[in-house]
């Protein structure tokens, strides 16, 4: 097939996610024809992204099968595609290692693939002009246990789970396609971001939806892990202008993208605490078993190359972000109603 004229058109993997979302809207925004690809129509996220996103049109495809990937490459045609399908919630990927590898790192190779044989590259030939150009999610979780604080694009990777490993083959092979076939191929290592749609099970909004649940009088404890881990958070609508940005250039780079600026659980928690007037000790219980198996105690990131290149730096601060998703959660749950006497 030919590609389209007029508009740019961009496929996005992983579109029912928090990242997916802003991404399309963002995209949107720019004047993009976005298309999110889904495994199908069982997917529980596609009817409230729908609703959230209606300019979305959907192509059906999935990760774990080549075959899919290409067909959903060649009827789109884009002009960019966005992997950000991934298993992504990090402790899961020690009980899940085999599809955690599968989906978050084998399924790079897949979408790869499928641009590489929808484009006509072959062998060493150089990629054909106007190719499709490729974004991969890579992850600061590569970083794991690093030698040196903040991390930037030189830092060696030393990943301390299966998700950090299967993201490290993912940004290596997108590397691999880029050099091999000279395909516009690039990756964003990105710290943690957040945002009121983050997945329940992530410690930002664990915590969030916590606070909210306890304001409400809905429950008087909040168990969690590791409250000394310190991460750079960010607002993951921040980070999906870097994604964009990225694909732009002329030349394929891969960037760092964070804050530069590390806050601790326990930060979190105080400040969501905070946000409703309640004293976080009297509500707040460690708990071991949430303490991943090998821990990554700091992850902060060097961004002065996206900064300098891109132009790009974070709009949200810290408080701002936490204060968004506990108002959202707030917002979300009801307290309980009395009982009637």
């Amino acid at each position: 097939m030919t590609r389209p004229s007029g508009n740019k058109r961009a496929l996005i993997s992983g579109v029912t996610g928090q990242d997916g979302a802003y991404l399309a809207e963002h995209l949107l925004a720019e004047g993009y024809e976005v298309w999110g690809l889904v495994r199908g129509q069982a997917n529980g996220h596609l009817p409230r992204l729908r609703q959230e996103i209606p300019e979305i049109k959907v192509v059906f495809g999935d990760l774990l099968d080549q075959g899919s990937l290409v067909s959903a490459v060649d009827r789109v045609q884009p002009d960019e595609v966005y992997n950000l399908g991934a298993i992504s919630f990090v402790p899961i990927s020690w009980q899940q290692a085999d599809l955690t590898t599968e989906i978050t790192g084998v399924g790079v190779l897949r979408m790869l693939e499928a641009i590489r044989v929808v484009s006509g590259i072959h062998g060493s030939a150089a990629a054909p002009a106007g190719q499709i150009r490729f974004y991969q999610a890579s992850s600061s979780e590569m970083f794991g246990n690093a030698k040196v604080t903040p991390q930037d694009e030189t830092t060696q990777f030393h990943p301390r789970s299966p998700y950090g490993v299967a993201k490290a083959y993912g940004h290596f092979i997108t590397q691999n396609y880029r050099e091999s076939y000279g395909m516009h191929a690039v990756s964003g290592i990105l710290f943690n971001h957040e945002s009121p749609r983050r997945g329940e099970q992530f410690v930002s909004r664990k915590i969030t939806l916590g606070v909210a649940r306890i304001a409400r009088g809905l429950t008087d404890e909040l168990r969690l892990g590791n409250l000394d881990s310190r991460r750079d958070w960010g607002f993951a609508g921040d980070y999906v202008r870097a994604m964009h940005l990225m694909l732009q250039r002329e030349q394929p780079t891969d960037y760092v993208v964070g804050t530069g600026e590390t806050r601790t659980v326990l930060d979190l928690v105080t400040t969501a605490f905070a946000c409703v007037g309640l004293d976080w000790e009297k509500y707040v219980t460690v708990d071991l078993d949430l303490i991943r198996p090998a821990e990554v105690d700091v992850l902060c990131a060097n961004s002065s190359r996206a900064r300098a290149e891109l132009g790009w730096t974070p709009k949200v601060s810290f408080t701002d972000l936490v204060e968004m998703m506990v108002d959202a959660d707030l917002a979300s749950v009801a307290a309980p109603t009395p009982e009637k006497r």
